[in-house]
């Protein structure tokens, strides 16, 4: 029995598990950003603080905490006017995640300048975080993105020299 030609092509396809991992990683953030937007459009119209001060109290946080107090007190501030900011930034970032995941899924050469060009982009911010405040949450997205970089470095200069050969 012979394979069709769509299924043999389908069956010595390798792809790259790193590209697929970092897809992954870029469609998983970009379903996060998607929930936030979601989640801030749900809030236009409404007051802000207090839905959030129901929200820590059915979750039984203790509000005059430290972090919950300071949301409370930060979150009387927000507008609808800002609210539409926050959701055109989440859904815009989500859009870029999920354009970045779906073509380093294709293993397409212009999504891995673009995660190249974008990642390298926040590695700045990433470090000046860290060295403002430790915390592990920080470290750790620092290292994810330094090593997606890396990887993605070497994989667009290893093809640069394969290419001139």
């Amino acid at each position: 029995m012979t394979d069709s030609p769509s299924q043999s092509l389908f069956r010595n396809k390798h792809h790259n598990q790193w590209l697929i991992l970092i897809a992954a990683f870029k469609l998983g953030q970009a379903l996060l950003f998607i929930a936030m937007g979601v989640g801030a459009f749900r809030l236009l119209h409404k007051d802000v603080d207090d839905v959030l001060e129901k929200l820590a109290y059915h979750l039984r946080f203790n509000q005059e905490a430290g972090l919950v107090k300071f949301i409370l007190t930060k979150a009387a501030l927000v507008d609808d006017r800002m609210l539409k900011r926050f959701v055109g930034a989440f859904f815009m970032y989500a859009g870029l995640d999920l354009i970045e995941g779906i073509g380093l899924y294709l293993e397409k050469v212009w999504a891995e300048y673009l995660t190249l060009a974008i990642t390298a982009s926040f590695l700045p911010w990433e470090v000046y975080e860290v060295i403002r405040k430790l915390t592990l949450l920080r470290v750790g997205l620092l290292m994810v993105n330094a090593l997606v970089f890396a990887y993605l470095f070497d994989l667009v200069i290893t093809r640069k020299r394969k290419k001139r050969e």
